[in-house]
């Protein structure tokens, strides 16, 4: 994998994973978690991050000599608070023969009625320690920074609603 091809794959899994592996989700014979109450601005975030993707582009520092931003996407299948600024972003990487919806637990701070996601010195499976980011939500649009050690960079773009996709399954893949 190139250096670029693994810093994209790098900040798609800076918003898409903290764990390796399968859909989280609880087998239906497990009782559901306690809910956690959510004001109104929470609300209006969990329902805009629900089934949602986020396109846009990003930045390498030191590569704007060699061309435009890059594009990327972010497919996020939903955000939840767990408790006090603890959220759990559940999003879905599709990058080469990877295809997996992984859980980031991040921190969720506000800013009056913006929400800002922001992640530090986090290790991912595969790809090593080291990943941060700090991104704001602004209505439909996002913006902010991320780095994986030394490089690092910017990211922007807008939230579109998705409709649910059906899980896919290895065969499906050829």
């Amino acid at each position: 994998m190139s250096v670029i091809n693994r810093l994209t794959f790098a900040a798609v899994l800076v918003l898409g994973a903290a764990c390796y592996g399968d859909d989280p989700a609880p087998a239906k014979t497990e009782p559901a978690a306690p809910a956690v109450e959510l004001n109104e601005q929470e609300q209006a975030f969990v329902d805009l991050m629900q089934n949602s993707l986020l396109v846009g582009h990003f930045s390498v520092d030191g590569a704007e000599e060699n061309g435009a931003a890059r594009t990327d996407r972010y497919r996020i299948n939903g955000v939840t608070k767990v408790k006090g600024d603890d959220w759990l972003v559940q999003a879905r990487v599709v990058y080469g023969e990877y295809d997996v919806v992984v859980p980031v637990p991040v921190k969720m701070h506000w800013a009056g009625d913006t929400a800002v996601l922001s992640v530090t010195n986090l290790s991912l499976p595969v790809l090593g320690n080291g990943f941060s980011s700090r991104l704001l939500f602004d209505g439909k649009r996002y913006a902010g920074t991320w780095s994986h050690n030394e490089v690092g960079g910017h990211m922007w773009g807008k939230i579109d609603k998705q409709a649910e996709e059906p899980e896919s399954k290895p065969e499906d893949k050829k």
